[in-house]
């Protein structure tokens, strides 16, 4: 399927020449609005794009948790604004990743997200 129309570049204005984590990504008011009003959507397409649902193993028990990693800053920081939004508690173990452990945390995302346990 092709689109072609000059209003293409009024609905996704980051797009442009050169490597995405290399420029600014910002939202225009109406993007912030609509991702303010629906932060689990936009939250699942991040982790659906960039993340990964995994088990980790800490004292021989198996949990699973959420990585979203990112090279943009700006996207690493709407994907924080999405979390904090909905009450996700995260932590940064790089400048370009961020993680979610904690069960109510991933029973959150998972409940956005899906997981490969829900039956």
């Amino acid at each position: 399927m092709n689109s072609y129309a000059a209003e293409w570049v009024v609905l996704f204005p980051h797009h442009g020449p050169g490597r995405k984590h290399l420029r600014k990504i910002l939202l225009l008011p109406w993007q912030v609005a609509v991702v303010n009003d629906h932060s689990g959507a936009f939250l699942r397409g991040l982790m659906q794009s960039d993340g990964c649902r995994y088990d980790r193993k800490v004292g021989g028990r198996i949990y699973p948790a959420y990585e979203f990693s990112n090279e943009s800053t700006d996207i690493m920081q709407m994907c924080e604004r999405a979390c904090e939004r909905l009450g996700v508690r995260f932590r940064r173990p790089s400048r370009s990743q961020l993680a979610v452990a904690r069960r109510a945390d991933v029973a959150v995302l998972d409940a956005l997200i899906g997981s490969k346990d829900a039956a």
